[in-house]
């Protein structure tokens, strides 16, 4: 199935690890934007 190949070939491991950074990357940048934005809104209403 789709899965063993996943998990065995090296294609299928490159694919596994791009996913997985490219959901890395987006959880930070959403927390990393999202706790500026909350700074801002702060600083601004001062």
């Amino acid at each position: 199935m789709a899965w063993k190949e996943l998990f065995s070939t090296d294609v299928g491991i490159l694919s596994l690890l791009t996913i997985g950074f490219v959901l890395v990357i987006g959880t930070y940048m959403y927390r990393f934007a999202k706790s500026h934005i909350a700074e801002d809104e702060k600083h601004s209403h001062g």
